[in-house]
């Protein structure tokens, strides 16, 4: 297996990364002034897909362990820091929809015309943002364990989520000052036993048996080791941000996507629950859907993989 790279073995070039073999990352300034942090991983003539981080995350989750396998699969795979995680500057107030112009602004810089895009879990949402107001680029929506609107009508969002995914929510309503708190005080936590246990982030979650298995690849673990100081470089802003944002109406509706977009659950998520899962392909117009009757909220990096490679598949 090919050893992750090491942040430091990228250097800064008048605000913008080298390339180091098949990895490639950079920072754009956008129209606002803001800093937008992307990187690319893959073969460059490959099928361009962008990678859109979950929540809490950064444009190194989900990143696989061996990027040549990247590029053996065809693939150019694009991801970035969402506004206020990583290198990224914050973007207080903003809404899901908000991100399609982040994703045109990278996509333009990279001259990518045309391009898929995936979102996990928290990125689910905004990628479907994308397809819904880039349809003149998008071939493809991946949406993989993605959360349905906050205010979908005949859902219960709790219902069947863990704990301390509830008891986050209940500090987004409450507000920005206590839930930049409370979430000030997870990620310290998590970060103070981060050398022990890369997955501490997790906290007390009450994982299926399929996230736990997933857990143990060694790969995984790194990711997540690498993911977390990463994601919390500026503080949790970028966190705080993505919560609100669940929390409040997204600027877009779901039904309005028109490109093809495929929806895939596991039946055993606590993190997300499958009734998310299930409202968002009964509400987005001819979604393809996969359930995996065992799976719950996490991959293994080669699952990712595979499905990658079928979304970027013209």
């Amino acid at each position: 297996m090919v050893a992750m790279l090491d942040q430091d073995e990228v250097g800064w070039r008048d605000g913008v990364f080298e390339r180091v073999g098949q990895l490639s990352v950079g920072i754009l300034a956008t129209v606002d002034g803001r800093a937008l942090a992307y990187e690319q991983i893959g073969d460059p003539a490959g099928a361009p897909v962008f990678m859109l981080h979950g929540t809490p995350g950064c444009r190194l989750s989900g990143r696989h362990p061996d990027p040549s396998r990247v590029s053996a699969a065809g693939l150019r795979l694009v991801s970035y820091d969402r506004p206020g995680y990583g290198r990224s500057s914050r973007h207080r107030g903003r809404r899901v929809v908000d991100c399609v112009g982040d994703v045109a602004a990278i996509a333009d810089v990279l001259e990518l015309e045309r391009f898929a895009v995936s979102g996990g879990s928290g990125g689910g949402p905004h990628a479907l943002a994308v397809g819904a107001r880039l349809a003149e680029r998008v071939t493809r929506v991946g949406c993989d364990v993605g959360v349905a609107p906050f205010d979908a009508a005949g859902l219960d969002w709790l219902a069947g989520m863990d704990p301390s995914n509830v008891r986050e929510l209940g500090w987004a309503l409450a507000g920005e000052e206590t839930l930049a708190s409370e979430l000030h005080r997870e990620a310290q936590t998590a970060l103070d036993k981060l050398d022990d246990d890369p997955t501490a982030l997790l906290g007390e979650v009450e994982l299926s048996p399929s996230d736990r298995a997933v857990l143990e690849d060694p790969g995984v673990r790194e990711t997540f080791r690498a993911s977390t100081r990463e994601e919390f470089a500026q503080g949790v802003w970028g966190w705080v941000d993505d919560d609100l944002a669940f929390v409040t109406p997204w600027g877009f509706d779901v039904g309005e996507l028109r490109v093809p977009v495929e929806i895939r659950y596991g039946a055993t998520d606590v993190l997300v629950p499958a009734a998310h899962g299930e409202w968002l392909a009964a509400h987005i117009p001819h979604a393809a859907v996969t359930i995996d009757e065992h799976g719950g909220h996490l991959s293994t990096p080669d699952q990712r993989l595979d499905r990658l490679r079928a979304l970027g598949a013209v």
